[in-house]
């Protein structure tokens, strides 16, 4: 998408507006520096698992994951949860859309508490299932004026959701500032999310256009580990769920998240989680 929002003393870059129901569980992830994603439940049930801790998820339920929140979202089979997501990046001081001359304390602090807060979650008392309806209209319908509208909407969206934040949890980060194209920052969010067995930092430097050392130093600004690291991090939260939520044999699941031999496999999630993955499969069970 090309919508930039004002936001007090920051500018905040949509990179895509989704809706859609959860059928299975969107498995363990987190978002690069900068990064945050917005979350409303208009229907159904389900649980959020965030930094470890559980949180149920029911219509009208609100939640923002910031950088390096890790968080999976389990749906009630019985009742599938619907969810409303929008995805920005906070741009720093320097955007241009920042800091206007009309722009005023009370506006400043709204985003400071964005910024500091990089989880929250908790009920809609603003009543914006109607602002995600007339957005969801908006972005569909692509009526005369509705880049102006769409944009009106979500800096209205973003204002009554951070209003509801009751208490600061402050980033032991900096503000980020933005070092990434918006193709590029989805690129590297994705093949982490969805290409997690095969991707080579090769073939993503291939999709970034960079060579494989400038790949190497922005996955590390950009999550604050090594490329590897990353990886093995989206293999082990692809392990853990398939052990949890499937029959499938663990040398199965050791194929399918990209390990060459079980033995190795075996290796990595013992010295990751301090156990066995059957001994993980028969805790979940």
């Amino acid at each position: 998408m090309d919508i930039k929002l004002a936001l007090g003393g920051f500018a905040l870059n949509v990179l895509y507006v989704k809706f859609g129901y959860f059928h299975s569980s969107m498995r363990e992830h987190s978002h690069s520096h900068g990064s945050y994603e917005l979350h409303y439940i208009p229907s159904g049930q389900g649980i959020l698992v965030a930094d470890g801790e559980r949180y149920p998820l029911m219509p009208g339920t609100l939640f923002m994951t910031g950088p390096d929140v890790a968080h999976e979202q389990i749906p009630d089979q019985s009742d599938p949860m619907a969810e409303y997501c929008i995805f920005f990046e906070v741009l720093s001081g320097d955007s241009q859309l920042t800091a206007n001359k009309n722009s005023t304390h009370k506006d400043n602090l709204l985003s400071e508490l964005l910024v500091n807060t990089p989880f929250w979650i908790g009920p809609d008392n603003e009543n914006m299932m109607p602002l995600f309806q007339m957005l969801a209209d908006e972005l569909s319908s692509k009526r005369l004026g509705f880049h102006h509208m769409a944009t009106n909407i979500l800096e209205m969206i973003v204002t009554r959701m951070v209003r509801q934040y009751t208490e600061r949890r402050s980033s032991l980060m900096d503000v980020p500032v933005k070092t990434l194209d918006d193709s590029r920052l989805l690129t590297i969010e994705n093949c982490f999310l969805y290409e997690y067995s095969s991707i080579t930092l090769k073939q993503l430097a291939d999709k970034l256009g960079l060579s494989t050392r400038q790949t190497e130093r922005t996955v590390q600004k950009q999550y604050g580990v090594s490329f590897k690291d990353k990886k093995q991090q989206s293999r082990m939260s692809a392990a853990v769920q398939l052990l949890a939520e499937t029959d499938l044999s663990i040398s199965a699941i050791a194929a399918r998240i990209g390990f060459a031999t079980l033995e190795q496999f075996s290796h990595s999630f013992k010295q990751y989680y301090g156990m066995t993955a059957t001994q993980y499969r028969s805790r979940k069970k």
